[in-house]
């Protein structure tokens, strides 16, 4: 049989959507699909596992019951995909889901329950009455089950290793686009990941960290890049149900011993080594909310783990709460740090500019990179990329300003980076990196070396046009033509008004 392709699946489950849509909103009904193809596909991959190890032990029950504990899941019988889709019929199936849903926790409490004791799939229930009234619900879960039930998710079958990962990808990112601006808080468009990643690349056996993970996509990213699942990875999520689709993300990506928390990271954060120290990470990546105006000061100031030492945030703007959290969370001396920031967080004064110079100062800041307006859901702001480095060497101080606005795929909706568009930025850093470039213009109209007197001299402020100067000068105005056209235009308007004064005089006299 030809095997399955990605494209396949994901043809199959978008088509699925239509169960819900018109009922719920994308942003809700994203829950259900997403957690059905996790069903699904643990459930298929079980079942093969059982046919190998009937096929192994000669159909010996108890050591095939012995094999499948060691399993990655243990799925109770009537949490199985299969269980449920023989139920389909049954007029209480949205209760048979739940209770298959909260079997699956409690049979692997380690992997799909976070520390509190609240498991994945807690935010979502598929007898809700969101889904219409009993009649309805029970139209639409039956339908659900049967369009899954079109999928073979069995591994042998899947033309490739990473099918189930990429086609939860692939949800994940239709999702955000249909659910728009509720759907910034769960996703990091895949080019913008992709860029990040690339350049924050880590080491084999690097930890790597997210600490507003969403969905996990950035995270999966920056691990991917290191080309070997030799990498350790930790997240935190403040919303529960993006936390649940987070921890299916990694294991649908076969990192199974991702350390995913669910958390508020300023006021909370989750990965520590004591009451008073973070843990330290060689990666730090994440894209947090966009001046975030609850964030936590007045716990941030009584802060155990020390984080604001260079400075408190304002009150409403809590832009800078997660860039010094990363910065922190990044090992001394060698730990690399990419977050991506409104423009306000290069130029704004009082307390923020007061930050800015002081990690300026303190000569980690490596780059500053412009990105193209509308690339990020839920808003059309332009953003940057800051890149930090523990490991910079004491003489080496510039500042790598590139301005990429004007270098993207235009989109009906929403813009892209192209993959030269990725290329270009890294290939800049990297040989920034490297010492390939001296101070002052590297690329005209694209990317500028600033020394820290320079930066100094602009009171800290790292606005990219002070830099990268973009301007395009208008071509030069041939006056004699516009004046040749001017005349041209007043003589024909004197031919139009002549025609037009014989018409009038022709109506006068009736004619």
């Amino acid at each position: 049989m030809s095997k399955i392709q990605t494209s396949d699946i994901n043809k199959t489950v978008w088509d699925a959507c239509d169960t819900f849509r018109g009922v719920i909103d994308p942003s809700q009904y994203k829950d259900y699909i997403l957690t059905m193809l996790f069903i699904k596909y643990i459930s298929d991959v079980n079942k093969e596992k059982r046919a190998q190890y009937h096929e192994k032990y000669d159909g010996n029950q108890e050591r095939i019951e012995r094999a499948m504990q060691a399993e990655r899941f243990i799925i109770p019988e009537t949490s199985t995909f299969d269980y449920l889709y023989e139920s389909r019929n049954e007029p209480n199936i949205g209760s048979l889901i739940d209770i298959a849903l909260a079997d699956l926790e409690e049979a692997n409490r380690e992997k799909l329950t976070g520390e509190s004791g609240s498991g994945v799939f807690r935010n979502i229930s598929f007898n809700s009455s969101n889904l219409g009234s009993e009649k309805e619900k029970n139209a639409r879960l039956k339908q659900l089950l049967v369009d899954f039930a079109k999928l073979d998710l069995m591994p042998s079958h899947l033309a490739n290793k990473d099918a189930i990962g990429d086609a939860y990808e692939y949800l994940i990112s239709n999702f955000a686009s249909d659910a728009g601006k509720k759907a910034g808080e769960f996703f990091t468009p895949s080019e913008v990941s992709l860029l990040l990643a690339k350049l924050t690349k880590g080491e084999p056996g690097s930890l790597i960290y997210d600490p507003t993970c969403g969905s996990g996509s950035l995270l999966i990213k920056a691990a991917q890049q290191v080309g070997t699942k030799d990498v350790a990875l930790y997240g935190q999520e403040n919303n529960g149900s993006t936390w649940a689709l987070a921890v299916m993300n990694m294991f649908l990506h076969g990192f199974d011993n991702a350390s995913i928390r669910w958390g508020d990271t300023i006021r909370n954060p989750r990965h520590t080594e004591s009451p008073t120290s973070l843990k330290k990470f060689d990666v730090v990546v994440a894209n947090p909310p966009f001046s975030l105006k609850k964030w936590g000061k007045e716990e941030a100031e009584t802060d155990a783990f020390n984080r604001f030492w260079r400075g408190m945030p304002p009150t409403s703007r809590g832009d800078w709460a997660f860039v010094l959290h990363m910065i922190e969370s990044a090992k001394e001396n060698s730990g690399k740090v990419g977050v991506i920031v409104p423009h306000g967080v290069l130029f704004r004064g009082s307390s923020e500019g007061k930050i800015r110079q002081k990690v300026i100062e303190e000569n980690i800041l490596d780059a500053v990179i412009g990105l193209p307006n509308n690339l990020f859901f839920g808003t059309g702001i332009p953003a940057s990329i800051l890149i930090f480095n523990k490991a910079r060497e004491a003489k080496k101080t510039d500042v790598l300003f590139i301005d990429a606005s004007a270098h993207f795929k235009s989109g009906t909706n929403q813009n892209q980076l192209r993959e030269e568009d990725i290329d270009r930025i890294v290939n800049t850093y990297r040989e920034f990196k490297n010492g390939a470039y001296p101070a002052g213009v590297v690329e005209e109209k694209y990317s500028y070396v600033a020394t820290f007197e320079e930066i100094k001299e602009n009171d800290f402020n790292l606005n990219i046009p002070r830099y990268v100067d973009t301007f395009e000068e208008e071509e030069l105005v041939d006056m004699k033509a516009v004046k040749e056209e001017i005349q041209n235009l007043e003589k024909e308007l004197e031919e139009v008004q002549g025609k037009m004064k014989k018409y009038l005089e022709k109506l006068e006299n009736g004619q």
